[in-house]
């Protein structure tokens, strides 16, 4: 491993002359309109209503005002420059994803080290020679067009791709010749929330919704999603509505076909959690689409087929999912029989070479066991170490397939592994300038308020003191049965090398331990999650690992919206707080894009009088206080971010600053061109980093020398 010689990490250094710069910001006037609602006789002030539409004039002048403030702030922390410049050097190292199998080709992405976008590459054969076969780099100027999925017809004569651009949901559909690399004259607009499912090389099924007519098309809701079959060669105003719309009103459906594309699999739900399953016989015209599982109590897709034998993946009867089987002439619930049963542990399963594999999550760490088809077991994987793996999945003629590991101190390597011997070889490591040795990563548990025990990973450097003045980053999410596993960053070892500790508990809400875990942190018992998220920082007060002069909460999207609720509840827990892309405005979430999906977690305010109590309680934008200190925070957001719209942040910025005491700064950085997240080119993901970990340690009075 190269030595590091461009930051000594030492942090010792207290500015002795440092004062906050906060008392000398001035903030831009924020307007207040007159904006009242009024739910179940209460009346709820909204004054900021008017920054919820992006782009009017008035709140484009506010967002170019706000980030001359931020960015000004910014770029008078004298180290910042300098770890902007650790963190180009760190990134700058070869990334290879995991190669992919179509026709005669294997297809795989790599990043050189600084392109905004990977590259698709591929070769002839396993050991044929790589060459570019897409590259979105030459689709804008910027890096501001990105990949959001792809697809292969079956034998790799034509391949799909979506683009978004600025970071939006929306997508545009191109069609390619892989031996020519030419388009063909098939673009489909106005696609959202839809992968690609190839019906041959004849024509493709996807989803999307009407989009909006009102001009603020990024922030207004959308209903009813639509699955439709395009013809190739045909335009797409004669698409075949196949499911969905008015006559069967889902807010989200997809499709995909079992891998003999004998079957159209369509899953329709209304929220983000919960399910129906139907099937259709495409060998068959005009066959009907049958139900498998109607109502949303439950999750199943169709994992794999032996002609009318049908494998279903399910958490229906089991919380923490099964596999079973049952056949397409019959395949309702009533017939099912376990494949593999459940057991203690979360399980994602998924097939290739005639074998199924099954991932568990073992307080949140990756074992995996490989079955027949007949759910006789062979073998469990051996896996590097403690960590996340993933991929194991490909077609049933596959004699080897590559998969992922990684770990908090572990750079995402891929491995091939044979699945008739069970041999793991490396295929592929990074070269980055980290040596592992030089830290370790620790699970502990620890008691919420109410009692209940809840995992957390502690990453540092060895030979940290624990003398409660180390700075230390906590992350968290804790919503919509997501669960946060063990995974390298770049970008954090900025923060680690620099003396930081990075903290990640697995809070109620995700799915870490089943239906239950994640149940007791929605709705009514949402407040489990914030009570979880301030037990494990004071866990790391009583442990001495830092305390609240040291301490940065973080999370993005329903994290954003944790430490929102956080910060406003407990001001005193932390010195820093980075609410990113957060859903901050809890009485109006589900009225804008497909926020109404996200009720299962939520609930409404539309709901109930109690239910409206609940969610004003902790909604962050009505939690703002006067004449309260809050941390040091800088809120993040993309003015393209459709998933979850900029006026929550934008809302939340504008009470922080009015009601605001204290000395630290209240900032909103808002990123223009940007989204939600995916697809962020590179030159900005290094800008926002730098800015990050730039305000946490100055505004800790620490110096990165």
């Amino acid at each position: 491993m190269k030595k590091n010689v461009l930051i000594t990490g030492i942090l010792a250094f207290v500015f002795l002359d440092m004062m906050t710069q906060a008392q000398n910001l001035s903030y831009p006037q924020t307007q207040k309109g007159n904006q009242v609602d009024e739910y179940f006789g209460i009346k709820v002030a909204d004054p900021y209503r008017w920054l919820e539409e992006t782009d009017t004039p008035e709140t484009r002048a506010w967002i170019e005002a706000q980030n001359k403030v931020t960015f000004e702030y910014l770029a008078q922390i004298p180290f910042r420059e300098k770890i902007e410049e650790r963190l180009r050097t760190l990134w700058n190292y070869e990334k290879v994803g995991s190669p992919n199998k179509h026709g005669e080709y294997y297809y795989f992405y790599k990043n050189d080290g600084l392109q905004n976008q990977y590259v698709l590459y591929r070769k002839k054969g396993s050991d044929g020679k790589p060459e570019v076969f897409l590259d979105p780099n030459k689709l804008s100027d910027n890096g501001t067009v990105s990949l959001g999925g792809t697809a292969f017809t079956k034998d790799g004569s034509l391949f799909a791709y979506l683009t978004s651009t600025g970071g939006s949901d929306w997508r545009e559909i191109f069609v390619m010749d892989t031996k020519t690399g030419k388009l063909i004259e098939d673009k489909l607009i106005d696609v959202k929330f839809s992968g690609v499912s190839w019906k041959g090389k004849e024509g493709f099924y996807y989803s999307s919704y009407d989009r909006p007519k009102d001009e603020n098309y990024l922030t207004a809701k959308t209903q009813y999603h639509k699955l439709y079959y395009h013809q190739l060669g045909t335009p797409q105003s004669e698409d075949k509505l196949i499911f969905g719309g008015e006559a069967q009103p889902r807010r989200y459906v997809g499709a995909y076909l079992t891998e003999d594309e004998r079957f159209l699999v369509i899953s329709a739900s209304e929220s983000t959690s919960g399910n129906e399953l139907y099937i259709r016989d495409l060998s068959k015209p005009n066959s009907k689409i049958i139900p498998i599982v109607t109502g949303f109590d439950s999750e199943q897709s169709v994992l794999d087929n032996e002609g009318e034998r049908l494998l279903i993946y399910t958490n229906l009867n089991a919380s923490k999912q099964r596999v079973v089987e049952t056949t397409f002439k019959n395949p309702v619930p009533s017939t099912w029989k376990d494949v593999i049963p459940e057991t203690e542990n979360v399980l994602s399963a998924s097939t290739a070479g005639k074998k199924i594999f099954a991932s568990y999550l073992v307080d949140a760490k990756t074992e995996v066991k490989q079955y027949d088809r007949k759910g006789k077991l062979e073998r469990t994987i051996e896996l590097p170490g403690l960590g996340t793996a993933g991929g194991f999945g490909g077609e049933e003629t596959d004699k080897e397939l590559y998969y992922s590991f990684t770990s908090f101190t572990y750079p995402s390597a891929i491995f091939k592994y044979d699945i008739a011997s069970g041999k793991s070889t490396l295929y592929w490591k990074p070269e980055i300038d980290f040596n592992s040795e030089d830290y370790e990563t620790k699970q502990v548990f620890y008691s919420s308020k109410d009692g209940t025990k809840v995992p957390m990973f502690i990453t540092y450097k060895k030979g940290i003191e624990l003398n409660g003045k180390n700075p230390t980053y906590l992350y968290a999410y804790g919503g919509f049965n997501v669960s946060l596993t063990p995974s390298f960053s770049i970008t954090r070892l900025v923060w680690l090398e620099n003396g930081g500790i990075y903290a990640q508990p697995n809070l109620r809400g995700g799915g870490e331990y089943g239906d239950e875990w994640h149940k007791a942190g929605t709705q009514m018992q949402k407040q489990n999650v914030f009570d979880d998220f301030i037990a494990a920082a004071e866990y790391l007060f009583e442990e001495k690992y830092t305390n609240p002069d040291y301490l940065a909460i973080a999370g993005g999207s329903n994290g954003g919206l944790l430490v929102g609720a956080t910060m406003t509840q407990r001001p005193d827990l932390a010195k820093v707080a980075f609410p990113a892309v957060g859903v901050l405005d809890m009485l109006r979430y589900h009225t804008f894009t497909a926020g109404a999906g996200w009720a299962y977690d939520y609930g409404t305010a539309n709901d109930s009088k109690e239910m409206f109590e609940y969610l004003k309680g902790y909604s962050p934008v009505h939690n703002v206080k006067p004449s309260t200190a809050y941390p040091a925070t800088m809120v993040t957001t993309g003015d393209h971010d459709d998933r979850v719209v900029p006026g929550h942040s934008f809302k939340f910025a504008a009470n922080l600053q009015a009601y605001h005491t204290g000395e630290d700064p209240v900032l909103i950085r808002i990123e223009t061109e940007a989204g939600h997240g995916a697809g962020t080119p590179t030159s900005k993901q290094i800008e926002q980093w730098a800015d990050i970990w730039s305000f946490a340690f100055y505004n800790m009075g620490l110096k990165v020398e």
